[in-house]
């Protein structure tokens, strides 16, 4: 089907019309394929693809059907909004990343990811996802972020886990009630980083993922010019929060120590 799927549309729709009429046999030689469709690139790749079907006994009609279904649920996906920061532009539509930032966090009932590489003033940062937290005591919030080890600084990797920790919970976040925080413990690395924990996305209730270059810092929602995508797709969503999980499931993101 992959090969078929990847006609362009106007073709596989021609293809659906003559399959579905009979005007065309599933078993169909690249020959009659240019002929009935106008297909001359590819013709012999998708008379291979349709005969591979017709020998698994599959009709014509149902071909066309399972194509028309992938039309259908494709056209009905919601296009992604576009999100900027920064200086606006006239003319041309864009949302807001505060905005949105702030909508998603609002409007969550069951779950809440985020991850970003920096903050800064946390109890200004994280001020409306610990409120949302008080509103929906029920919502399970995982926030992933990176501690960083200053060059030259040799002090042990546990003390420095330890010692963010009591500053973020003392100090950044701002409510007694916590959520799940983890890190990458490879940006802890005594001679260089194996790796930081750099990926900027919000992930609400597994329905809606907004990735995005900004980080939670007012200079990347009010004054730098960053650019994200807003997408409200269950699949992808649940796609990136599994990967996010199976990371703390493999121990490769680790919880911090308080939360």
């Amino acid at each position: 089907m992959d090969r078929l799927l990847d006609l362009p549309a106007h073709f596989r729709r021609r293809l659906v019309s003559a399959l579905d009429s009979g005007a065309l046999p599933v078993s169909s030689s690249p020959l009659m394929l240019g002929s009935e469709l106008g297909l001359t690139d590819g013709a012999e790749e998708v008379s291979e693809a349709l005969g591979e079907l017709a020998s698994q006994g599959i009709s014509g009609q149902s071909v066309a059907h399972m194509l028309r279904a992938f039309d259908h649920a494709t056209s009905k996906a919601p296009a992604p909004d576009i999100v900027w920061s920064g200086p606006p532009v006239q003319g041309l539509h864009a949302r807001d990343t505060r905005r949105v930032y702030d909508e998603l966090v609002r409007t969550a009932e069951r779950s809440f990811w985020v991850s970003t590489f920096a903050f800064f003033d946390g109890p200004r940062a994280f001020k409306s996802l610990a409120e949302r937290m008080e509103e929906c005591p029920n919502l399970d919030v995982k926030v992933l972020l990176n501690i960083q080890r200053r060059r030259g600084d040799a002090t042990k990797p546990d003390d420095l886990v330890r010692m963010f920790a009591d500053n973020f919970w003392k100090r950044e976040w701002p409510s007694e009630n916590r959520p799940a925080v983890y890190y990458d413990p490879r940006s802890l690395d005594k001679d260089e980083p194996g790796g930081v924990l750099h990926a900027k996305a919000v992930i609400a209730d597994e329905e809606a993922l907004f990735v995005t270059s900004a980080n939670l810092t007012e200079a990347a929602f009010e004054r730098n010019i960053e650019l994200g995508l807003l997408v409200r797709d269950r699949a992808l969503a649940l796609s990136v929060s599994m990967h996010f999980q199976l990371l703390i499931d493999s121990k490769k993101l680790q919880r911090l120590p308080g939360g």
